[in-house]
């Protein structure tokens, strides 16, 4: 974020993601000399502490990281995800948008940056655990 809140970013359709569709390559630069994006101010929110991403993410979207190179994340189609199978070695940034409750268990709303055929239309409901590196380190 801070490197966001210094320099600025493009929106997706001005320098799409293609990671994941065959493609490998390095930063175009070319294509961030106009960002769309400003960010004023961040605020970083207690490690281990659902209850405050919580409140970070009743503010408005929260970018998080999670471990996401396992199966457990990776095949993930639906439902919330409570497993340990994930594990919490952080390698992918993506975005809290919401949370919610569901018999009982509280859990995060993620948009991945996987396009809308990943997860639940490219949505994953998280379980929110609290006092621990959480479910896929989130």
């Amino acid at each position: 974020m801070e490197y966001v809140q210094q320099h600025g970013q493009v929106l997706e359709t001005e320098y799409p993601y293609t990671s994941g569709h065959g493609q490998t390559g390095s930063c175009l630069s070319s294509k961030i000399q106009n960002p769309s994006v400003h960010v004023a101010s961040y605020h970083n929110v207690q490690p281990r502490s659902a209850a405050q991403l919580i409140a970070a993410i009743a503010q408005g979207p929260v970018s998080v990281t999670v471990e996401a190179d396992r199966m457990a994340f990776q095949g993930y189609t639906g439902g919330i995800l409570n497993t340990s199978a994930c594990g919490t070695n952080l390698d992918h940034a993506i975005t809290a948008v919401g949370y919610g409750v569901q018999n009982g268990q509280q859990y995060y709303i993620v948009r991945n940056s996987w396009g809308p055929t990943w997860g639940d239309q490219g949505y994953i409901m998280i379980a929110a655990v609290e006092g621990t590196a959480g479910i896929c380190g989130i």
